[in-house]
């Protein structure tokens, strides 16, 4: 796949987790923290059972990665909620305080995409009505993220996986219950 294809492919991907995101805001009040992937065996999405605590969470990147290994993905979006925290203007970022904790967080669902060499995430602000139900998303007016890191970034791998490291990788999330017919059992986008 050329970079053009692969850019067009991550576009395509991040337009529709954010659908997928305003949908499963309408509908279920909440968005289920999710992988969509493109690869050259076609798409797939994966739900993990629950983010509770930080083993969760590192499991759900681990799985993530092994899925994009396995499979040759091309390109991965991953979407969750989240509470964000910013430093005001001219004041410096206290890394101390947990977002979850800040009294002035505001909720968002993270959209954080890659190809080969990209990386793009958008953030979009939750805006709920005076009774706490989802009203819609706002537009984010802070920075432009283009670099991040994190549990949650870089889960394509750097180079191109060898056909054992594919199987490798196949075995292990077999493993885990985690089959290709599941992986792919969603609409195509």
């Amino acid at each position: 796949m050329s970079e053009g294809s692969q850019e067009s492919a991550l576009d395509k991907l991040l337009a529709y987790a954010e659908g997928y995101a305003d949908f499963s805001m309408r509908n279920l009040g909440r968005v289920p923290p999710s992988l969509l992937a493109i690869s050259p065996k076609g798409s797939f999405h994966f739900i993990p059972s629950n983010l509770k605590n930080v083993r969760a969470k590192d499991t759900f990147a681990n799985t993530a990665r092994l899925i994009c290994l396995a499979y040759g993905v091309t390109a991965a979006v991953i979407v969750l909620e989240a509470w964000m925290k910013t430093a005001k203007p001219g004041e410096t970022l206290d890394a101390t305080e947990p977002p979850s904790e800040a009294f002035d967080r505001p909720e968002v669902v993270v959209i954080t995409g890659e190809a080969i060499g990209q990386q793009k995430q958008k953030l979009l602000p939750i805006i709920r009505t005076d009774a706490g139900g989802f009203f819609g998303f706002g537009e984010h007016t802070g920075p432009k993220f283009d670099n991040y890191k994190g549990r949650f970034a870089q889960i394509i791998p750097p180079k191109k996986p060898t056909s054992e490291d594919q199987e490798l990788a196949k075995t292990m999330l077999a493993a885990m219950g985690i089959t290709e017919e599941a992986l792919q059992n969603k609409p195509e986008w």
